[in-house]
């Protein structure tokens, strides 16, 4: 039998136990799997969690929750043998919609009896990891944002956008990749692993998740209007040839700008910086992901 453990975020309540379970014994092969269900209580500890069962010889863990979850439970992972599963629960889900994983619970957990397996590459901005994205400027003011909103969703987060949009002023930055320096005035940086920043928003269209690469997008100063035209061509899969983004492809990135940087985001999660600087490299294919 292989041992599947599953991570919940504990703010997510036990009805989600409940339901889980319910799921759980009726869609997951139980003549193959044994499982457990296990809710965290603090911030980091799906890592501790997910690295305790990876040592303990557990088979596969499985994040559910969104992105954030997601990136805890591969940080307990990297290193090791043990598989990754995705049951997205989160608001954008990033990750699971670049894999193609559904958002159907389910569904999801069908996925896992078949055990398909896909290495992908991991970023590390200022040493921590990401599998999605990271970046700094307008996406890490609304990440903050965001985490401090009590509504979930995509409503929600896009009336933070346009409310942020107007008081929101655009920075230079000093960009240096591929052995070049370049100075850009930018919305935000953006440096993607997987191709969105969540719910379908193609941030970077062209990129996949096991390419060694990362898709680096400098969107241009925008307003209200462009802003407009730039989210209609990332849900539709058209940013790489926008007027707005300027595209830089490498395995390693610094990212400085001339007044103070405070703040990154990391698959979602705003993050603070230390010495006005983000440094962003690649690690190919280090984590293995169950996918469709």
């Amino acid at each position: 039998m292989k041992k599947l453990l599953l991570i919940v975020n504990q703010k997510s309540g036990r009805d989600r136990q409940k339901k889980l379970d319910a799921l759980l014994s009726k869609y997951l092969d139980t003549k193959v799997f044994t499982y457990e269900i296990a809710f965290t209580g603090y911030q980091g500890h799906a890592v501790a969690l997910a690295k305790s069962a990876a040592s303990s010889g557990t088979d596969i863990v499985a994040a559910v929750g969104g992105d954030g979850s997601v990136n805890e439970v591969a940080r307990g992972l990297l290193g090791t043998d043990t598989l990754l599963a995705v049951i997205p629960k989160g608001s954008g889900n990033g990750l699971a919609r670049a894999l193609k994983i559904p958002m159907n619970t389910r569904h999801s957990i069908e996925i896992i009896n078949r055990q398909k397996v896909r290495r992908i590459d991991a970023g590390f901005a200022n040493g921590h990891l990401f599998l999605s994205n990271a970046g700094v400027g307008f996406d890490s003011l609304i990440a903050r944002l965001f985490a401090k909103n009590t509504g979930r969703g995509l409503i929600n987060y896009a009336r933070l956008v346009v409310d942020s949009l107007g008081k929101y002023r655009c920075k230079h930055y000093t960009l240096q990749a591929n052995g070049m320096q370049m100075k850009e005035k930018a919305f935000f940086v953006a440096v993607a692993n997987g191709d969105q920043f969540g719910y379908d928003f193609k941030i970077a269209p062209l990129a996949q998740l096991d390419d060694g690469r990362l898709d680096v997008c400098i969107m241009k100063p925008l307003g209200i209007t462009g802003l407009g035209v730039v989210a209609v061509q990332a849900l539709t899969g058209r940013l790489k040839r926008s007027r707005y983004a300027k595209w830089i492809y490498t395995d390693h990135i610094t990212i400085a700008r001339d007044e103070p940087l405070h703040w990154m985001q990391v698959d979602g999660d705003a993050l603070p910086v230390e010495n006005d600087k983000v440094t962003i490299h690649l690690q190919p294919k280090a984590i293995s992901v169950i996918i469709p």
